[in-house]
């Protein structure tokens, strides 16, 4: 994708008359969703590294998608979501699925009802209950609406592969992948030298899941992390947003063009 993102629009920096020109406008509307959560990412990112990833990611696509013609709106994040693997380390924040299906349902409901032809989700938590609750919302958005819900899902083995091979070897909870990110978004959130100092830890993690383990501990992640977060470069993380961000815009021109 060769366009130069611009700024991108951001609805809760918008006044409410702003916010009625932007749903004057004739063209079809798309509205953006991050779906962060509140969990531990090893000792060197921050709790909200998911949420950050998220808005990162929605704000490069909308701006994006506004230098290709579209009306698009990055909407507030979310920030809290099932987090039960992390839920024994200090600040990790889970909720129950059926609240959390309920808070990104009603809000894509009520994004829609608003005005806006297409609502795009966007997560960067991979946890798979979490997956799957935004599988059902989606689900229950198309049963109550009549209306496809775009799920950006990068657990699917087609988006993955696009990514980086520690994201597609499973191996990835604040390790190479997560930390070149937040170096490439909030350097300043990053803990250089702790990051510098971890060792690369290597967890099957797809193969745990199986098996039945349920928890960073289970999974020998004592630490929070998996992965080679010291092999981490901003570098890296510019070239996984953008990837990411081009996932998001051709979902979204995907589901215009089916509209």
């Amino acid at each position: 994708m060769s366009e130069t993102p611009g700024r991108a629009v951001r609805l809760a920096e918008l006044t409410y008359p702003e916010v009625e020109r932007l749903l004057a406008d004739p063209r079809p509307k798309l509205a953006l969703l991050p779906v962060g959560s509140t969990e531990a990412h090893g000792p060197h990112l921050p709790l909200g590294t998911d949420s950050l990833i998220g808005e990162a990611v929605v704000d490069r696509a909308a701006a994006l998608l506004a230098a290709r013609g579209h009306v698009a709106a990055a909407l507030p994040p979310i920030h809290y979501a099932v987090t039960e693997w992390a839920a024994m380390f200090a600040g990790s924040t889970s909720i129950a699925a059926e609240t959390a299906i309920g808070l990104v349902l009603g809000t894509c409901k009520a994004i829609r009802a608003m005005g806006f032809d297409r609502v795009v989700v966007f997560t960067a938590h991979l946890e798979p209950d979490h997956i799957a609750s935004l599988r059902e919302v989606a689900r229950r958005f198309e049963a109550d609406t009549g209306d496809r819900l775009v799920f950006v899902d990068t657990t699917r083995r087609a988006l993955a592969a696009r990514l980086t091979p520690e994201y597609q070897s499973g191996s990835c909870h604040a390790g190479r992948y997560e930390t070149s990110l937040i170096l490439a978004i909030r350097p300043d959130l990053v803990r250089a030298e702790l990051a510098a100092a971890l060792p690369e830890h290597v967890v099957p993690l797809a193969e745990h899941i199986r098996d039945g383990k349920r928890g960073f501990l289970e999974c020998g992640m004592a630490q929070a992390y998996c992965g080679a977060p010291a092999a981490a470069t901003a570098e890296e993380g510019r070239a996984t947003l953008a990837t990411l961000a081009t996932l998001v815009v051709e979902a979204a021109e995907q589901a215009l063009a089916a509209r």
